[in-house]
């Protein structure tokens, strides 16, 4: 081989190495489409086109659908919070007023129930002023004392009448639901210690309810 020969043959293979590497640089979409099949018609690639179309355009009306279904879903729970809020308030004003109004009631029904006490227990205070009027010049101790009991018995009747009742104390077991121990006596015998022997204040109660303690005398 001839010197000419041997620089054409490395020529040659200079181009060819060249050429290799040139479709070694190609992208991957550029060798896809190097690679491409040729039977695909124009048609076909106008075809793809559309589907491709079609497919974008039916991905953004789903979306925009569920857009706005999402959005009517807002709309209709800020309508149910809007309703919700106006009931709570509406609710918490009937139920202010309607506690002020009990509490009125309450102090009118005191101040109505006190009112009867005092109008009934007038007439007792009557009875007094007469008798003391009247005892004024009375040398009669008795007739002054029976005056004095009947205005008594009176009280005990209008007492008794607003269901007032004296606790029962001297002799009885003490219990602290109804007495008020104020000291401790030695018990006189056995059998009265534990129970009341004294009676420094009587208790009462009024429709089963203590509204005064019987203060008393214990034995021990």
């Amino acid at each position: 081989m001839t010197e000419e020969e041997i620089k054409q043959e490395n020529l040659q293979n200079a181009n060819a190495a060249e050429k290799e590497s040139q479709a070694d640089n190609l992208s991957t979409s550029e060798a896809e489409m190097a690679t491409a099949p040729e039977n695909l018609t124009e048609d076909d690639i106008s075809q793809k086109n559309t589907e491709e179309k079609e497919e974008k355009k039916s991905f953004f009306n789903r979306k925009n659908k569920k857009e706005e279904q999402l959005k009517k879903q807002i709309e209709e729970l800020e309508l149910q919070k809007k309703e919700l809020n106006d009931k709570f308030l509406r609710l918490y004003s009937d139920f202010d007023n309607y506690k002020k109004r009990t509490n009125k009631e309450k102090l009118e029904l005191i101040g109505t129930a006190s009112e009867k006490v005092v109008v009934s227990l007038l007439p007792i205070v009557d009875d007094f002023e007469r008798a003391i009027k009247a005892n004024e010049n009375l040398d009669d101790i008795q007739v002054m004392k029976d005056g004095f009991s009947l205005i008594y018995n009176k009280l005990l009747k209008l007492l008794d009448h607003l269901d007032v009742k004296e606790i029962p104390a001297k002799g009885a077991e003490f219990n602290t639901d109804y007495h008020e121990a104020v000291t401790h006596f030695p018990a006189p015998t056995e059998e009265e210690k534990g129970k009341v022997i004294d009676v420094t204040e009587k208790g009462y109660t009024m429709k089963e309810k203590v509204i005064r303690y019987a203060k008393v005398v214990v034995g021990q």
